[in-house]
């Protein structure tokens, strides 16, 4: 059973920095894995990002980092571009994340992110 707390928590978080954005991710796994959708709210939103030590603006930032170098979750990378945001960066803070992990990812994953990071502005420019 899981613990309301951390669901509630995982749930405001992730609606304070995602909007619909993260929403769509998560019904994107409704209907073959429901219950990775409670893992991402409950786990990585309600006790991982909700933790003390890191404010949110620095996890984003991390986040970035990390999926940029990974490289083979754009999505992800988008949806996280735009809790970013909404945690405080700027889009030139963003561009320099990703720019940044050209020196450890290699030209092609920064140049990926940076594909990911233009598609994200261009649908916040397209909801305001």
């Amino acid at each position: 059973m899981a613990d309301e707390g951390r669901t509630e928590r995982g749930k405001r978080l992730l609606q304070s920095l995602y909007s619909t954005v993260g929403e769509r991710v998560l019904d994107s796994v409704e209907d073959i894995a429901p219950d990775l959708r409670s893992y991402i709210t409950d786990f990585a939103f309600g006790d991982i990002y909700s933790r003390p030590g890191l404010d949110l603006r620095a996890r984003e930032i991390a986040t970035i980092a990390s999926l940029t170098t990974l490289g083979n979750s754009p999505r992800e990378l988008r949806a996280h571009i735009h809790g970013a945001l909404s945690a405080g960066c700027t889009r030139e803070e963003v561009i320099e994340v990703i720019l940044q992990m050209a020196v450890y990812a290699g030209f092609p994953a920064a140049i990926n992110g940076l594909e990911a990071a233009k598609e994200a502005f261009a649908e916040i420019d397209e909801i305001r």
